[in-house]
């Protein structure tokens, strides 16, 4: 990508719920790494919770700066066929530029929450909450704000291609992509990828 065009789509891209701040192994969840992500065998007795259940969740104006609560931790519908489970609460803990190691980048460190429920995704990072549908189109894609200044309205759409979670917002001629390799999640950003270790579950409210 040329410097120019660089620095017209960095700023917007910035926070399509992929930002720094705070995807290709699909797993199922009696394979998660860390044994605690939610069953989808409800049993009996108990009523099942469908991604159009729940209410689409949106940024707060300005951007929050408490943990909001997560959004999909009543779900109980199975995640979608060809979806890579992402769902976790994540940290990066290495970033790479051009194949070097970047140890100081702004990116190390930041947190991110990914939930998934059916066809859909939430991504709750850096102020912002991104809810999709992971279903290609426009419509039911992110319909939200940018994270650099939580006003810039943004849309982006979502995909899963084979085993990655692909977003491509409208307009701009960029990808973002999550996956997982093993234990880990891969996050490749613009002019970055990052590794991050998962810290918790996807219903986890961070405390900072």
């Amino acid at each position: 990508m040329r410097p120019f065009h660089r620095a017209l789509v960095a700023g917007t891209v910035a926070a399509l719920g992929l930002v720094p701040a705070c995807g290709a192994e699909e797993e199922s969840m009696s394979q998660d790494p860390m044994g605690d992500a939610p069953s989808f065998d409800s049993g009996p007795g108990v009523e099942s919770v469908w991604a159009s259940d729940i209410p689409v969740a949106t940024t707060p104006p300005g951007g929050w700066t408490t943990w909001p609560e997560p959004v999909l931790a009543a779900c109980t519908e199975p995640l979608v066929e060809g979806a890579p489970d992402l769902r976790g609460l994540w940290q990066v803990v290495g970033v790479e530029a051009d194949g070097v190691a970047q140890p100081d980048h702004r990116a190390m460190g930041g947190v991110q929450r990914i939930e998934q429920c059916g066809d859909r995704l939430v991504v709750t990072a850096a102020g912002i909450v991104h809810d999709m549908r992971v279903d290609g189109t426009e419509a039911n894609g992110v319909h939200d704000v940018a994270e650099m200044d939580k006003t810039t309205p943004i849309t982006v759409v979502a995909t899963y291609e084979d085993g990655v979670h692909v977003l491509r917002p409208v307009g701009l001629p960029v990808e973002v992509r999550r996956w997982r390799d093993g234990g880990q999640l891969v996050w490749e950003y613009l002019g970055f990828t990052a590794r991050l270790d998962r810290i918790g579950p996807p219903d986890e409210t961070p405390t900072t």
